[in-house]
């Protein structure tokens, strides 16, 4: 404890001596800021509401839809060899997809306060513990390893706070039995801190080798009928700093393309009202909910629409790439052979798209005005077929990413840290 960071050390306090009254009003508020259903609120504080099922129980920790379409074919892989599948997720969004995966049980990721992680870890006992990516809370690690549950980081990407606070990055990695890696970038980044070379796998990225996103086979005949005959392009995850630039550049690009259609799904589906606003102010038609009928726009209000529009437009925006987010995962679009168009602020997912980018899958647009003319060019041109052609390329050539991180857990599930490789105790 005496050797760990001092923001460490404050957190673990600050969490073990939390009153109750505030764990709960910052529980409600989590929630409530979430749209969660009520009912489910005690899950924050560790109650759970289902049963621990008999058996191995592997957790797996993913913060939001992302992260749990990147595990989503793992889970179901450590199903298939008989374990069970815990999925935590800290926003509705993500427990809505995770509750997709036919066979894994969903909750929401407990407040990081004593109170709470012990409860959680008292009821489900995980025999092993995955953290996906980079969501990593000092209580939920240090209490998991106090018991002796192993960890594993699944699917590190690039981080900045590894630079920044490289003592609280290093103690925090360092509980981790294992840790797989994006790229070997990223595990240069882990292993500087010190954590053992031997922990540090580098098997791919999860998300370039996640199964493409389901559609249903009739809503599909169906949506391609009323789309039939049309250009057509699509705007995917977008947040409020992407769809000016959206509107704008559908505007610019049906002047070259008269009929154009856009397909509009916003990251966050209650964003919606806002974003039909701003579509009625720049007078373009536009339906919601199921079907697009004859509107110019279709506004994408409801969640797991994603593997439809893929299937439907071939070429993709890719929201979250001209502001502050950092970008998302073009891997779903690549692997249905979709050509896709980003802003320059992918961070999030730089190797990704900059293999896309290479292979002539992608292109970024250095400006959100630059978009519309990227849109105008490429609709129905040859460009553009070759665009999904080099995206479907580039996705037959991965795909090895989940069996290397299946075989790499195996040897964690049942396993409890040896006397001799215990990790120094931190919390108080």
């Amino acid at each position: 404890m005496s050797d760990a960071p001092w923001a460490l050390r404050l957190w673990l306090c600050g969490s073990r001596a939390l009153p109750r009254i505030a764990e709960i009003t910052l529980a409600r508020r989590v929630h409530r800021a979430q749209n969660s259903v009520p009912a489910r609120l005690g899950e924050r504080l560790g109650r759970a509401m289902i049963e621990r099922p008999e058996g191995t129980l592997v957790w797996i920790n993913a913060a939001s839809v992302g992260e749990v379409a990147s595990i989503a074919d793992l889970a179901r892989d450590l199903m298939t060899e008989g374990h069970r599948v815990l999925v935590t997720t800290t926003t509705t969004t993500g427990g809505s997809r995770a509750r997709q995966i036919e066979g894994a049980l969903h909750q929401y990721q407990p407040l990081d306060t004593a109170r709470a992680v012990r409860r959680f870890l008292d009821h489900w006992r995980p025999d092993l513990a995955c953290f996906v990516e980079g969501d990593l809370w000092p209580r939920l690690l240090a209490e998991a390893s106090r018991r002796h549950v192993p960890l594993a980081l699944l699917n590190a990407r690039p981080s900045r706070s590894r630079s920044r606070a490289p003592r609280l990055s290093a103690a925090l990695l360092s509980r981790f039995d294992l840790v797989t890696a994006q790229t070997d970038a990223v595990r240069s980044e882990i292993t500087s801190l010190g954590v053992l070379a031997d922990r540090v796998l580098v098997p791919g990225d999860l998300k370039s080798a996640a199964a493409p996103l389901p559609a249903d086979p009739q809503r599909l005949a169906d949506l391609r009928s009323e789309f039939e005959g049309a250009p057509l392009w699509a705007a995917v995850s977008t947040h409020a700093e992407d769809e000016a630039a959206v509107i704008a550049a559908h505007l610019a690009a049906r002047v070259r393309h008269p009929g154009l259609r856009l397909i509009l799904a916003p990251r966050h589906p209650d964003r919606a009202e806002a974003v039909a606003k701003s579509l009625a102010e720049a007078g373009l038609t536009f339906a919601r909910g199921g079907t697009p009928g004859q509107a110019e726009v279709w506004l994408v209000d409801r969640l797991g629409e994603t593997g439809l529009v893929y299937r439907l437009v071939p070429l993709v925006f890719l929201g979250g790439s001209l502001g502050p987010q950092g970008g998302h995962n073009p891997w779903e679009a690549a692997v249905l052979g979709v050509a896709l168009l980003h802003g320059p602020r992918v961070s999030n997912a730089a190797q990704a798209h900059a293999t896309l980018d290479a292979a002539g899958a992608a292109r970024a647009v250095p400006e959100a005005s630059s978009l519309g003319a990227a849109v105008g060019d490429l609709i129905d041109s040859e460009e553009l077929a070759l665009m999904g052609a080099a995206a479907a390329q580039v996705m037959a050539d991965r795909g090895q990413a989940r069996p290397r991180t299946l075989a790499a857990l195996r040897g964690l599930i049942g396993a409890r840290l040896a006397p001799e490789r215990a990790i120094p105790e931190i919390a108080p």
